[in-house]
């Protein structure tokens, strides 16, 4: 591989075997070497293939943050994808490395910024929440800067993104929305649900996943089953008609229009956790 544009001692562009411009960080990759110079292979600690639309943007930023921080962006992109089992969108490699490159640099500043959804994050993303904390401790290791727990929810927030392939201000209100529908279910059932259960963690996974599906614009597949959805409805009155009053709220947020698909299984998972609420049943 050759070098393209050097963007400091530790980042180069370049091309792959397929003519594909990548972008090679490597430490002192870069020093002393001029265009069309070949790259040293033993040096190449990680390669960035990204969209033509991004490349550019994160050009800029690894000519201008400390190298290390992009190689603990990457560790936290690296680990949440493990975490969580799924790819994540690549425009994260920008925004978390931005984040966490401010993050780093208040820090040193004495400024703090509160999150104010920190209790929401925690409670509904609790898998993306710890991938924050971890990306804390390794700031905390690697620069000896311990950044706020506050950093933690809105380092939670960029992977909620990237992993739904949304928008960052879609992902701001998701946390909230899910705790505004809970809160419907509580209010329209008069209970109080127990957020240790398996029933409530399962309903609140449901709940992401109709949230991610909703600010994507995205129906859940249909399966035509006509009879069984006039049977919910027949069943479970008090249930569909909260979610109902869900699917008003969302419209009213999102401009989502919730297909009836979507409100046979939102209010199966309504009946399930009120059951088990009202029965008081913690098991499978």
């Amino acid at each position: 591989m050759k070098i393209l544009k050097i963007m400091n001692n530790n980042a180069v562009a370049s091309k792959d075997d397929t003519d594909r411009e990548i972008i090679v960080l490597g430490k002192g990759i870069g020093f002393k070497k001029h265009i069309n110079d070949e790259i040293d292979e033993t040096s190449i600690e990680k390669i960035f293939r990204l969209p033509d639309a991004s490349k550019g943007q994160f050009e800029k930023l690894v000519e201008e943050i400390p190298y290390e921080y992009v190689k603990y962006s990457d560790e936290v992109i690296q680990y949440a994808s493990n975490v969580l089992g799924r790819k994540l969108n690549k425009n994260i490699y920008i925004t978390l490395t931005d984040h966490l490159n401010f993050a780093i640099e208040r820090q040193k500043q004495g400024v703090h910024f509160k999150n104010a959804l920190l209790w929401e994050i925690k409670k509904f993303y609790q898998e993306e929440y710890k991938i924050g904390l971890k990306a804390i401790e390794l700031i905390k290791n690697e620069e000896n800067i311990e950044l706020p727990i506050d950093e933690a929810g809105f380092i939670a927030l960029h992977i909620v993104n990237a992993a739904m392939d949304g928008k960052m201000c879609d992902s701001l209100n998701m946390p909230t929305m899910i705790k505004d529908i809970i809160n419907i279910v509580r209010y329209t059932f008069g209970v109080e649900l127990d957020e240790e259960s398996l029933w409530y963690e399962r309903f609140v996974t449901h709940l992401k996943f109709f949230m991610q599906r909703a600010v994507n614009n995205e129906c859940y597949p249909s399966d035509g089953d006509k009879e069984f959805h006039d049977s919910i409805k027949r069943k479970a009155i008090k249930e569909y008609a909260c979610a109902e009053k869900i699917r008003k709220y969302v419209h009213s947020k999102l401009g989502y229009e919730v297909a009836e698909e979507e409100m046979i299984y939102l209010t199966v998972h309504i009946s399930r956790v009120i059951r088990r609420t009202e029965n008081g049943d913690k098991a499978n």
